[in-house]
Protein backbone atom coordinates (compact mmCIF):
# COMPACT_ATOMS: atom_id res chain seq x y z
CA UNK A 1 0.00 0.00 0.00
CA UNK A 2 1.20 3.57 -0.81
CA UNK A 3 2.19 5.61 2.40
CA UNK A 4 2.40 8.88 -0.37
CA UNK A 5 1.17 11.97 1.29
CA UNK A 6 -0.41 15.05 -0.68
CA UNK A 7 2.10 17.66 0.37
CA UNK A 8 0.55 20.63 -1.85
CA UNK A 9 -1.36 23.27 0.71
CA UNK A 10 -5.23 23.31 -0.22
CA UNK A 11 -5.89 27.27 -0.53
CA UNK A 12 -9.43 28.24 -0.27
CA UNK A 13 -9.84 30.48 -3.09
CA UNK A 14 -8.37 26.95 -4.87
CA UNK A 15 -10.55 24.10 -3.77
CA UNK A 16 -11.33 21.90 -5.88
CA UNK A 17 -14.09 19.26 -6.52
CA UNK A 18 -14.73 16.04 -8.18
CA UNK A 19 -10.83 14.54 -7.64
CA UNK A 20 -8.82 12.33 -5.25
CA UNK A 21 -6.41 13.77 -3.02
CA UNK A 22 -3.61 10.88 -2.85
CA UNK A 23 -2.56 11.09 1.30
CA UNK A 24 -3.25 10.98 4.86
CA UNK A 25 -7.13 11.81 5.60
CA UNK A 26 -6.28 13.64 8.79
CA UNK A 27 -3.80 15.66 7.02
CA UNK A 28 -5.90 16.78 3.82
CA UNK A 29 -8.55 16.75 5.57
CA UNK A 30 -6.95 19.71 8.09
CA UNK A 31 -5.68 21.81 4.45
CA UNK A 32 -9.38 21.89 3.37
CA UNK A 33 -11.57 25.18 3.93
CA UNK A 34 -13.13 25.20 7.40
CA UNK A 35 -16.84 24.70 6.54
CA UNK A 36 -16.59 23.91 2.87
CA UNK A 37 -18.18 20.63 2.72
CA UNK A 38 -21.76 19.85 2.82
CA UNK A 39 -22.16 16.08 3.55
CA UNK A 40 -19.21 13.74 4.87
CA UNK A 41 -19.75 9.99 4.38
CA UNK A 42 -16.76 7.68 6.26
CA UNK A 43 -16.22 4.02 5.73
CA UNK A 44 -13.50 4.00 8.19
CA UNK A 45 -10.92 0.87 9.15
CA UNK A 46 -13.35 -1.29 11.42
CA UNK A 47 -10.35 -2.51 13.14
CA UNK A 48 -11.50 -6.29 12.67
CA UNK A 49 -8.74 -7.83 14.47
CA UNK A 50 -9.12 -11.12 12.43
CA UNK A 51 -6.54 -13.64 13.43
CA UNK A 52 -5.78 -16.52 11.36
CA UNK A 53 -6.90 -17.66 8.30
CA UNK A 54 -10.53 -18.08 7.99
CA UNK A 55 -11.67 -21.19 6.18
CA UNK A 56 -14.93 -22.22 4.56
CA UNK A 57 -16.47 -25.83 5.04
CA UNK A 58 -14.34 -27.50 1.82
CA UNK A 59 -11.99 -25.45 3.21
CA UNK A 60 -11.07 -22.81 0.65
CA UNK A 61 -10.04 -19.36 2.17
CA UNK A 62 -12.16 -16.45 2.59
CA UNK A 63 -11.08 -13.26 0.72
CA UNK A 64 -11.21 -11.73 4.18
CA UNK A 65 -10.04 -8.18 5.01
CA UNK A 66 -6.76 -8.66 6.33
CA UNK A 67 -4.58 -5.22 4.91
CA UNK A 68 -2.58 -3.07 6.82
CA UNK A 69 -4.61 -0.73 6.96
CA UNK A 70 -7.15 -2.37 9.22
CA UNK A 71 -4.38 -3.33 11.65
CA UNK A 72 -4.40 -0.90 15.14
CA UNK A 73 -2.13 -1.65 17.82
CA UNK A 74 -4.43 -1.41 20.24
CA UNK A 75 -7.98 0.40 20.98
CA UNK A 76 -5.84 3.33 22.32
CA UNK A 77 -4.48 3.37 18.98
CA UNK A 78 -7.57 3.47 17.07
CA UNK A 79 -9.23 5.88 19.66
CA UNK A 80 -6.73 8.46 18.90
CA UNK A 81 -6.98 7.19 15.14
CA UNK A 82 -10.18 8.32 14.82
CA UNK A 83 -11.07 11.04 17.30
CA UNK A 84 -8.86 13.08 14.82
CA UNK A 85 -9.92 12.10 11.68
CA UNK A 86 -13.56 13.17 13.26
CA UNK A 87 -12.20 16.23 14.38
CA UNK A 88 -10.34 16.84 10.94
CA UNK A 89 -14.25 16.12 9.25
CA UNK A 90 -16.01 18.35 11.67
CA UNK A 91 -13.80 21.66 10.82
CA UNK A 92 -14.18 20.51 7.08
CA UNK A 93 -18.46 20.69 7.31
CA UNK A 94 -20.14 23.89 7.11
CA UNK A 95 -22.64 24.19 9.78
CA UNK A 96 -25.47 23.14 7.75
CA UNK A 97 -23.79 19.73 7.09
CA UNK A 98 -24.03 16.19 8.44
CA UNK A 99 -22.02 13.23 8.60
CA UNK A 100 -22.27 9.47 8.15
CA UNK A 101 -20.26 6.87 9.39
CA UNK A 102 -20.80 2.97 9.00
CA UNK A 103 -18.88 0.15 10.84
CA UNK A 104 -19.42 -3.17 12.62
CA UNK A 105 -19.73 -4.34 16.32
CA UNK A 106 -16.12 -4.30 15.74
CA UNK A 107 -15.81 -0.62 16.12
CA UNK A 108 -19.22 1.56 15.84
CA UNK A 109 -19.83 1.82 19.61
CA UNK A 110 -16.21 3.40 19.77
CA UNK A 111 -17.00 5.40 17.04
CA UNK A 112 -20.34 7.00 18.43
CA UNK A 113 -18.78 7.92 21.70
CA UNK A 114 -15.98 9.89 20.15
CA UNK A 115 -19.01 11.19 17.70
CA UNK A 116 -20.50 11.80 21.68
CA UNK A 117 -17.19 13.91 22.68
CA UNK A 118 -16.81 15.83 19.77
CA UNK A 119 -19.91 17.18 20.50
CA UNK A 120 -21.66 15.46 17.20
CA UNK A 121 -25.08 15.05 17.54
CA UNK A 122 -26.64 12.05 16.98
CA UNK A 123 -29.65 11.65 14.34
CA UNK A 124 -30.22 8.34 13.25
CA UNK A 125 -28.16 4.86 13.84
CA UNK A 126 -29.38 3.06 10.52
CA UNK A 127 -28.81 -0.67 10.09
CA UNK A 128 -28.33 -2.14 7.15
CA UNK A 129 -29.69 -5.67 6.68
CA UNK A 130 -27.81 -7.33 4.01
CA UNK A 131 -29.47 -9.68 1.87
CA UNK A 132 -27.05 -11.78 1.23
CA UNK A 133 -24.36 -11.78 4.14
CA UNK A 134 -21.62 -14.02 4.38
CA UNK A 135 -22.31 -17.11 6.62
CA UNK A 136 -20.69 -17.68 9.88
CA UNK A 137 -18.84 -20.60 8.83
CA UNK A 138 -17.21 -22.03 12.11
CA UNK A 139 -21.29 -21.95 13.49
CA UNK A 140 -19.72 -20.42 16.79
CA UNK A 141 -21.67 -17.11 16.51
CA UNK A 142 -24.52 -15.84 14.69
CA UNK A 143 -24.15 -15.02 11.33
CA UNK A 144 -23.38 -11.20 10.83
CA UNK A 145 -25.86 -9.60 8.62
CA UNK A 146 -25.70 -6.28 9.25
CA UNK A 147 -23.64 -3.20 9.75
CA UNK A 148 -24.60 0.18 11.39
CA UNK A 149 -24.28 3.79 10.00
CA UNK A 150 -24.81 6.58 12.23
CA UNK A 151 -25.85 9.78 11.03
CA UNK A 152 -25.04 13.33 12.99
CA UNK A 153 -25.31 16.74 12.90
CA UNK A 154 -22.31 18.93 13.25
CA UNK A 155 -23.67 20.35 16.94
CA UNK A 156 -26.63 19.91 18.52
CA UNK A 157 -28.11 23.21 17.30
CA UNK A 158 -27.11 22.79 13.89
CA UNK A 159 -29.92 22.90 10.92
CA UNK A 160 -28.93 20.13 8.53
CA UNK A 161 -30.60 18.46 5.17
CA UNK A 162 -32.79 15.47 5.34
CA UNK A 163 -34.95 15.43 2.11
CA UNK A 164 -37.94 13.19 4.01
CA UNK A 165 -40.17 12.98 1.13
CA UNK A 166 -37.31 11.81 -1.43
CA UNK A 167 -37.06 9.00 1.55
CA UNK A 168 -40.74 8.15 1.55
CA UNK A 169 -41.29 8.69 -2.32
CA UNK A 170 -38.17 5.92 -2.75
CA UNK A 171 -40.24 3.68 -0.39
CA UNK A 172 -43.58 3.56 -2.02
CA UNK A 173 -44.69 6.11 -0.26
CA UNK A 174 -44.36 4.88 3.31
CA UNK A 175 -42.13 6.90 5.91
CA UNK A 176 -38.59 4.95 5.33
CA UNK A 177 -37.48 3.42 8.59
CA UNK A 178 -33.96 2.90 10.05
CA UNK A 179 -33.67 -0.35 8.87
CA UNK A 180 -32.46 -0.45 5.29
CA UNK A 181 -32.50 -4.62 3.49
CA UNK A 182 -30.03 -4.25 0.73
CA UNK A 183 -27.54 -6.80 -0.98
CA UNK A 184 -23.79 -6.53 -0.43
CA UNK A 185 -21.74 -5.62 -3.44
CA UNK A 186 -21.44 -8.46 -5.74
CA UNK A 187 -21.20 -9.03 -9.96
CA UNK A 188 -20.31 -6.53 -12.06
CA UNK A 189 -20.57 -3.74 -9.76
CA UNK A 190 -17.49 -5.19 -7.42
CA UNK A 191 -14.39 -3.91 -9.01
CA UNK A 192 -11.63 -7.10 -9.53
CA UNK A 193 -7.84 -7.12 -9.92
CA UNK A 194 -6.29 -8.58 -12.98
CA UNK A 195 -6.53 -12.49 -11.56
CA UNK A 196 -10.06 -11.88 -10.70
CA UNK A 197 -9.82 -11.01 -7.00
CA UNK A 198 -11.80 -8.20 -5.71
CA UNK A 199 -9.99 -5.37 -5.83
CA UNK A 200 -11.41 -3.62 -2.13
CA UNK A 201 -12.72 -6.15 -0.07
CA UNK A 202 -14.74 -4.06 1.84
CA UNK A 203 -16.56 -2.25 -1.46
CA UNK A 204 -19.74 -0.90 -0.77
CA UNK A 205 -23.12 -1.02 -2.80
CA UNK A 206 -23.85 2.28 -4.86
CA UNK A 207 -27.43 1.64 -3.36
CA UNK A 208 -26.55 1.85 0.19
CA UNK A 209 -24.97 5.38 -0.85
CA UNK A 210 -27.91 6.33 -3.31
CA UNK A 211 -29.84 6.58 -0.09
CA UNK A 212 -27.54 8.30 2.16
CA UNK A 213 -26.72 11.12 -0.56
CA UNK A 214 -30.20 11.60 -1.98
CA UNK A 215 -31.51 11.62 1.83
CA UNK A 216 -29.15 14.48 3.29
CA UNK A 217 -27.73 16.43 0.33
CA UNK A 218 -28.63 18.93 -2.97
CA UNK A 219 -27.66 18.70 -6.45
CA UNK A 220 -24.33 20.72 -6.35
CA UNK A 221 -23.70 20.13 -3.25
CA UNK A 222 -20.21 19.22 -2.07
CA UNK A 223 -19.68 15.30 -0.75
CA UNK A 224 -16.29 14.45 1.14
CA UNK A 225 -15.50 10.92 1.14
CA UNK A 226 -11.71 10.66 3.53
CA UNK A 227 -11.74 6.55 2.92
CA UNK A 228 -12.48 6.57 -0.90
CA UNK A 229 -11.10 3.33 -1.70
CA UNK A 230 -12.51 2.69 -5.11
CA UNK A 231 -15.03 5.52 -5.28
CA UNK A 232 -18.24 4.34 -4.89
CA UNK A 233 -19.31 7.88 -2.99
CA UNK A 234 -17.98 9.46 -5.88
CA UNK A 235 -19.84 7.45 -8.23
CA UNK A 236 -22.88 7.90 -6.98
CA UNK A 237 -22.34 11.58 -6.08
CA UNK A 238 -21.26 12.22 -9.62
CA UNK A 239 -24.42 10.42 -10.72
CA UNK A 240 -26.79 12.44 -8.55
CA UNK A 241 -25.37 15.91 -9.79
CA UNK A 242 -23.22 16.55 -6.81
CA UNK A 243 -19.91 17.42 -6.23
CA UNK A 244 -17.26 15.11 -4.75
CA UNK A 245 -14.00 15.50 -2.39
CA UNK A 246 -12.16 11.70 -2.21
CA UNK A 247 -9.04 11.28 0.12
CA UNK A 248 -7.02 7.78 -0.40
CA UNK A 249 -4.02 6.51 -0.04
CA UNK A 250 -3.38 3.20 -2.48
CA UNK A 251 -2.67 4.10 -5.65
CA UNK A 252 -4.71 0.83 -6.53
CA UNK A 253 -7.88 1.92 -5.36
CA UNK A 254 -7.28 4.97 -6.77
CA UNK A 255 -6.99 3.90 -10.48
CA UNK A 256 -9.97 1.75 -9.71
CA UNK A 257 -11.81 4.60 -8.83
CA UNK A 258 -10.52 6.67 -11.56
CA UNK A 259 -11.50 4.09 -14.16
CA UNK A 260 -15.16 3.76 -12.28
CA UNK A 261 -16.00 7.71 -12.11
CA UNK A 262 -15.04 7.80 -15.79
CA UNK A 263 -18.20 5.68 -16.82
CA UNK A 264 -20.20 7.20 -14.25
CA UNK A 265 -23.07 9.01 -16.37
CA UNK A 266 -24.74 12.52 -14.33
CA UNK A 267 -28.21 13.23 -14.28
CA UNK A 268 -28.34 16.39 -16.88
CA UNK A 269 -31.76 17.41 -15.87
CA UNK A 270 -32.13 19.24 -11.88
CA UNK A 271 -35.72 18.70 -11.94
CA UNK A 272 -35.19 14.82 -11.89
CA UNK A 273 -32.78 15.16 -9.13
CA UNK A 274 -35.00 16.92 -6.34
CA UNK A 275 -38.40 16.00 -4.63
CA UNK A 276 -40.35 18.84 -3.97
CA UNK A 277 -41.77 18.56 -0.18
CA UNK A 278 -45.55 19.18 0.38
CA UNK A 279 -44.30 22.15 1.86
CA UNK A 280 -42.48 24.03 -0.32
CA UNK A 281 -45.24 22.82 -3.31
CA UNK A 282 -47.30 25.91 -4.46
CA UNK A 283 -50.23 26.81 -2.44
CA UNK A 284 -53.68 26.04 -4.34
CA UNK A 285 -56.91 27.28 -2.92
CA UNK A 286 -59.52 25.09 -3.95
CA UNK A 287 -61.25 28.08 -5.87
CA UNK A 288 -58.50 27.50 -8.50
CA UNK A 289 -59.80 24.17 -9.52
CA UNK A 290 -63.41 25.81 -9.60
CA UNK A 291 -62.02 28.52 -12.03
CA UNK A 292 -60.28 25.92 -14.08
CA UNK A 293 -63.21 23.92 -14.47
CA UNK A 294 -62.11 20.89 -12.70
CA UNK A 295 -65.08 21.00 -10.69
CA UNK A 296 -68.22 22.95 -11.99
CA UNK A 297 -70.48 24.59 -9.24
CA UNK A 298 -73.06 21.68 -7.88
CA UNK A 299 -70.94 18.85 -7.70
CA UNK A 300 -71.62 16.46 -4.99
CA UNK A 301 -68.66 15.84 -3.22
CA UNK A 302 -68.50 13.05 -0.26
CA UNK A 303 -66.44 11.19 2.23
CA UNK A 304 -64.21 7.94 1.26
CA UNK A 305 -67.23 5.91 3.03
CA UNK A 306 -69.96 8.15 1.09
CA UNK A 307 -71.80 9.11 4.88
CA UNK A 308 -71.37 13.08 4.24
CA UNK A 309 -71.50 15.02 1.76
CA UNK A 310 -71.59 18.65 0.21
CA UNK A 311 -71.95 20.47 -2.93
CA UNK A 312 -69.29 22.95 -4.71
CA UNK A 313 -70.27 26.43 -4.27
CA UNK A 314 -69.49 28.97 -7.36
CA UNK A 315 -67.22 30.80 -4.93
CA UNK A 316 -65.32 27.74 -3.58
CA UNK A 317 -66.95 26.96 -0.59
CA UNK A 318 -69.33 23.87 -0.03
CA UNK A 319 -72.19 23.25 1.23
CA UNK A 320 -73.66 20.14 3.31
CA UNK A 321 -77.02 19.68 4.82
CA UNK A 322 -75.92 21.57 8.10
CA UNK A 323 -72.52 23.58 7.37
CA UNK A 324 -70.83 25.73 4.80
CA UNK A 325 -67.49 26.96 4.64
CA UNK A 326 -64.14 26.18 2.89
CA UNK A 327 -63.12 22.23 2.30
CA UNK A 328 -61.41 22.04 4.82
CA UNK A 329 -63.87 23.53 7.70
CA UNK A 330 -66.81 21.75 6.19
CA UNK A 331 -64.79 18.82 6.18
CA UNK A 332 -64.15 19.35 9.98
CA UNK A 333 -67.58 19.81 10.59
CA UNK A 334 -69.17 16.89 9.39
CA UNK A 335 -66.67 14.74 11.40
CA UNK A 336 -66.97 16.39 14.19
CA UNK A 337 -63.19 17.22 14.27
CA UNK A 338 -60.83 19.89 15.38
CA UNK A 339 -59.47 19.86 11.77
CA UNK A 340 -59.64 18.53 8.31
CA UNK A 341 -57.32 18.28 5.24
CA UNK A 342 -60.11 18.89 2.81
CA UNK A 343 -57.98 18.00 0.26
CA UNK A 344 -57.38 14.36 1.06
CA UNK A 345 -60.77 14.32 2.58
CA UNK A 346 -63.67 15.26 0.13
CA UNK A 347 -63.76 12.79 -2.99
CA UNK A 348 -65.58 13.20 -6.53
CA UNK A 349 -66.77 10.54 -8.39
CA UNK A 350 -64.16 8.75 -11.91
CA UNK A 351 -65.38 6.14 -13.20
CA UNK A 352 -67.10 3.60 -11.01
CA UNK A 353 -65.12 4.34 -8.15
CA UNK A 354 -64.39 7.72 -6.01
CA UNK A 355 -61.04 9.51 -6.26
CA UNK A 356 -59.42 12.22 -3.60
CA UNK A 357 -60.03 15.66 -5.04
CA UNK A 358 -56.18 16.32 -4.56
CA UNK A 359 -55.56 14.73 -7.72
CA UNK A 360 -56.93 17.91 -9.38
CA UNK A 361 -54.80 19.79 -7.29
CA UNK A 362 -51.50 18.44 -8.36
CA UNK A 363 -52.94 18.54 -11.96
CA UNK A 364 -53.11 22.89 -11.07
CA UNK A 365 -49.48 22.38 -9.29
CA UNK A 366 -48.15 20.55 -12.49
CA UNK A 367 -49.71 23.46 -14.50
CA UNK A 368 -47.99 25.94 -12.68
CA UNK A 369 -45.06 24.26 -12.90
CA UNK A 370 -45.10 23.79 -17.00
CA UNK A 371 -45.78 27.60 -17.00
CA UNK A 372 -42.66 28.80 -14.88
CA UNK A 373 -40.17 26.44 -17.00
Amino acid sequence: MSSKKSSAVIKPESIQTDIIHQGDCIEIMKRLPEGSVDLVFADPPYNLQLGGDLRRPDNSRVDGVDDEWDRFADFSTYDKFTREWLAAAQRAMKDTGSLWVIGSYHNIFRVGSILQDLGFWILNDVMWRKSNPMPNFRGTRFTNAHETMIWCAKNKDARYTFNYDAMKSLNEGLQMRSDWTLPLCTGEERLKKGGGDKLHPTQKPESLLYRVIMASSHPGDVVLDPFFGTGTTGAVAKTLGRKYIGIERDADYIAGAKRRLAKAKPVDDEKLLTTLSKRSEPRVPFGSVVERGLLTPGTVLCDASGQHTAKVRADGTLISSDHRGSIHQVGAAVMGAPACNGWTFWHMKMGAGLVAIDVLRQKVRAELGEALQ
